[in-house]
C-alpha cells in the first residue's frame, strides 16, 4: 500500500501540500484538519487513526514520543522526520519526499522513524 501523508504544523509549507497533492500524493496537513496547537501525541494518534504517515521538522519531540509508543506496546503509522537546521526548500522536500514514497510501502513505515536526509 501506498504511503499516505500527514503534515504538522511544524511544517506549515502550503506549498509543499500543493507540490505533493500535485504529484499524485495523497496528501493531509494539520491545517486541512484544524488540529493546529494540538499536542504531538494528538498529532500522532490523529495520523495513525487516518492511516498517514506523519511528516515533520520537529525531530526532538517526535523521536521521544516514538519511544513512549514502543515502550507502551502502541503502534502508529511511521513518521519522516527533516532536521530544520537544513532549511529544505519545497522542492527539495518534494524530491525527498516522492523518491521516499516511491521505494517505501506503508508497511515498511509502520512504527519507524526515517529522516529526510537519507533520500537525497
Amino acid at each position: 500500500m501506498k504511503i499516505r501523508l500527514y503534515l504538522d504544523e511544524d511544517v506549515m509549507a502550503r506549498g509543499l501540500t500543493v507540490a505533493l497533492r500535485a504529484r499524485g500524493v495523497d496528501v493531509t496537513s494539520v491545517q486541512d484538519t484544524r488540529l493546529e496547537g494540538a499536542t504531538d501525541e494528538k498529532q500522532l494518534n490523529h495520523a495513525s487513526e487516518q492511516g498517514r504517515v506523519l511528516y515533520s521538522f520537529n525531530v526532538r519531540h517526535y523521536v521521544a514520543l516514538h519511544r513512549t509508543f514502543l515502550q507502551q506496546g502502541k503502534s502508529h503509522m511511521g513518521i519522516i522526520l527533516a532536521e530544520q537546521s537544513r532549511r529544505y526548500s519545497v522542492g527539495e522536500q518534494t524530491r525527498r519526499l516522492l523518491r521516499l514514497i516511491a521505494e517505501k510501502s506503508a508497511e515498511d513505515m509502520q512504527d519507524q522513524i526515517v529522516f529526510l536526509s537519507n533520500w537525497g
